[in-house]
């Protein structure tokens, strides 16, 4: 068979590929909706020079007894189990035969496909454990994806065509994260995936941030948000987020300062008090806007990766996000948790919340929004401003609106939608983050009485945000 290199290879070519490859030999283990992706390549031909097993432990006490128990079988940690297995089983078989030659992989997946009364969560997690050249150490790829066709069926066929490609960008596209990331959904129109989680680790991504490359999913409209630990880890977001209270607060955090920790500080004391006994639950997440990390309509990879690094000393989760709007990050949210949710933010920034220009794209307009944001336990906790020309603290009650909007605010603190925030520390008032960037740039040491200390040692250490000593 031959195919122009630029043309964008069939599921089919993909898996015929390679089996044509006598040096990639390995396993297909797949757990629930079938056998969707070996499927591909026993049906392409040629699968004897790439197949050494195929197996689906599909009952759980077979699949316990094999892989060691777990709490959710639709989980990293039952796919992490399953590829360690598998590959070690491949090696220990195979090594003396054909090591020397052979680069051996293992694809697993673990899958919960629609149900026939169509109730529950359409996941999967999928990965490959492969060697890069015959006798080298694995490489991992972990990837999870939601389905998102309506029928049992079309979810299965998108299954099986995501898992060929993932098998064949292992190999084949390991150095071109780009076009690795791109090519998982080959195959597929837009809409029927979404892939919001993706881990490569070894010798084949010795020089790859993990990230980056979850935020190019982003980028790419693969999916709406990332997340990542306060230690670098890129986290699941339905793994992350299910059923707890969250505390958000939104921002360019260029840098972080003072003031940002404040807010945080005060929304988590109120939030405790919404919280009850779930407040030791509060997952607190620094979110960053997609669109707030544009620089000439590009996005800048290297100060998203700065920012995220100063914003960890916080201890907080970070989120990267596709949402400029409001609305749509609470409907993300409330996606993965029933439990409240607060929003903490400055009062300038909820006085941009009542333009009408952020729901243009909404038939109801700015009502429709605000129904869309305070649903049930969305709660907006606000920070008072410091008027930079009177010196006076502005609140609430001093918030400059329209007389439709003024009864419609009164009408949402009314209903405790919108809460002040109290015990604020007034000291930082004065610290807005442009001045501190400016300060930075030019050289003022004044910058670093105005962020916590951890900041200002990651900002030096790095020569960050311009920065020079």
């Amino acid at each position: 068979m031959s195919i122009p290199e630029s043309r964008q290879l069939s599921t089919l070519e993909k898996a015929f590929a390679i089996n044509l490859d006598a040096g990639r030999y390995g396993t297909f283990a797949e757990i629930g909706a079938g056998q969707e992706v070996v499927r591909w390549f026993f049906q392409a031909g040629g699968a004897a020079g790439t197949i050494s097993k195929s197996i689906s432990a599909y009952d759980m006490q077979v699949s316990d007894a094999i892989y060691g128990q777990c709490q959710r079988y639709v989980s990293r940690q039952r796919l992490e189990s399953m590829l360690q297995y598998e590959q070690s089983l491949t090696r220990e078989r195979l090594s003396e035969k054909r090591g020397s030659e052979s680069c051996f992989f293992t694809f697993a997946d673990t899958v919960s496909a629609r149900n026939y009364l169509g109730t529950n969560e359409c996941h999967a997690w999928m990965g490959v454990r492969f060697q890069a050249v015959p006798n080298a150490d694995d490489s991992v790829i972990i990837i999870h994806v939601r389905m998102l066709d309506d029928n049992n069926a079309a979810q299965q066929e998108a299954l099986g065509i995501v898992g060929v490609n993932l098998v064949y960008a292992a190999y084949e596209k390991n150095q071109q994260p780009d076009e690795f990331l791109a090519s998982l959904v080959d195959g597929l129109s837009k809409g029927r995936v979404e892939i919001d989680m993706v881990d490569c680790n070894g010798p084949a991504f010795a020089d790859v941030d993990n990230r980056i490359m979850s935020l190019r999913l982003v980028q790419l409209g693969l999916t709406g948000a990332a997340m990542f630990s306060a230690t670098g880890e890129v986290l699941q977001p339905s793994e992350a987020l299910r059923k707890k209270p969250l505390l958000v607060q939104r921002g360019r955090f260029r840098p972080l300062t003072h003031v940002n920790l404040d807010i945080l500080e005060t929304a988590r004391r109120k939030l405790e008090d919404i919280c009850g006994s779930r407040a030791d639950d509060i997952l607190p997440i620094m979110e960053i806007s997609m669109h707030n990390l544009m620089e000439d309509s590009q996005v800048c990879l290297e100060d998203f990766v700065s920012r995220a690094d100063v914003v960890s000393t916080t201890g907080c989760t970070v989120m990267v996000s596709d949402f400029p709007e409001h609305h749509r990050l609470v409907a993300y949210l409330s996606r993965y948790t029933d439990q409240p949710i607060g929003l903490a933010m400055g009062l300038a920034t909820l006085q941009n919340l009542f333009a009408e220009k952020f729901y243009e794209d909404l038939d109801g307009g700015l009502l429709e929004g605000f129904g869309r944001i305070f649903k049930e336990q969305i709660k907006l906790l606000i920070y008072p401003l410091k008027n930079r020309k009177t010196g006076k603290l502005e609140s609430l009650d001093g918030l400059n609106l329209s007389a439709a909007h003024q009864h419609l605010l009164q009408y949402l603190v009314d209903r405790q939608c919108i809460l002040p925030l109290e015990g604020i520390a007034h000291q930082h008032l004065d610290i807005h983050s442009p001045d501190v960037l400016r300060m930075i740039a030019c050289g003022d040491n004044e910058w670093m009485s105005m962020v916590p200390p951890g900041v200002a040692s990651i900002i030096k250490g790095r020569s960050l945000f311009g920065y020079s000593g």
